[in-house]
């Protein structure tokens, strides 16, 4: 009788792994493909993070791995905690994303964003969204998914979001786990915005530009005097500028020290800023 037992469970998990091997490479994807329809970045809130970069007291970030070609570091796991388990309000500090917008707008994200990448928008840094973030990690949707911002909330955001879909997106994902209303969450997006000096060079910048990295992350200190290496980083893609993150405390009344974003760095040797237009 346990011989018997024995080769039916055998059989069972030959049938399966069989099946496993004969499934389409389309359908085994399929699960991890579909996804939210990200407006700004490509889920790039959901990208894995490389390894960490050593800060080193001139500010130079330096890879702890060797990162593979075009500029794309190995990454770290760092993802969002399961949907529904973050309570609004509870988290360690903020991250303000602020998008290149011609950068995005040159990396893909005109098929998605017309209006936004349109001749004539001149858009330069535009606010991508404010995070609530852990140490490890952030929360992610944490309130119902009716609960949408009123008219009168969201003519707080006007001249910070490039459009009304990314601010009323933003709140969804992002401005729930404030523990704050949606007028009281917009206003401390522009809170964040106003906090922070963006280095002239990108000011009226109609021509396109070669940068480092880290010479970025450097205007952007030297513009705000409070601001450190260890508290933002800049993300590129193909080469390309595509944003500035920079981390706050809860309170918004400084900039606070933030590892696990700091690590997500370009780690391209020059990258191209296009120009406003």
């Amino acid at each position: 009788m346990k011989i018997a037992t024995r080769f039916c469970v055998a059989a069972g998990a030959a049938l399966l792994l069989l099946g496993l091997a004969s499934m389409p490479k389309e359908a085994v994807a399929q699960g991890t493909a579909r996804g939210e329809n990200c407006i700004l970045d490509h889920c790039a809130d959901k990208k894995p993070l490389p390894a960490g970069p050593e800060i080193k007291a001139d500010g130079v970030a330096k890879p702890a791995s060797q990162p593979a070609l075009g500029g794309k570091p190995n990454p770290t796991a760092y993802a969002a905690r399961p949907r529904g388990s973050n309570a609004p309000g509870d988290f360690d500090f903020y991250v303000l994303s602020l998008s290149w917008s011609p950068g995005f707008c040159a990396t893909g994200g005109a098929q998605r964003a017309r209006a936004q990448c349109a001749a004539g928008a001149n858009l330069g840094f535009v606010v991508h969204g404010l995070w609530p973030q852990y140490t490890h990690g952030y929360p992610s949707d944490c309130g119902p998914a009716a609960r949408s911002p009123s008219r009168i909330a969201l003519q707080g955001v006007k001249g910070l979001y490039p459009d009304e879909g990314l601010a009323r997106y933003e709140w969804r994902k992002h401005g729930t786990c404030s523990g704050k209303s949606p007028t009281d969450y917009f206003a401390d997006v522009r809170r964040a915005r106003e906090a922070i000096t963006i280095p002239p060079p990108f000011g009226k910048a109609h021509e396109g530009q070669s940068w480092t990295p880290v010479d970025i992350q450097r205007a952007f200190i030297a513009a705000n005097p409070r601001l450190r290496p260890g508290m933002l980083a800049v993300e590129c893609s193909k080469a390309v500028l595509r944003e500035v993150r920079i981390c706050f405390s809860k309170d918004l009344r400084n900039f606070v020290a933030c590892p696990e974003v700091a690590r997500h760095f370009c780690y391209a040797r020059q990258i191209t800023v296009p120009p406003a237009r």
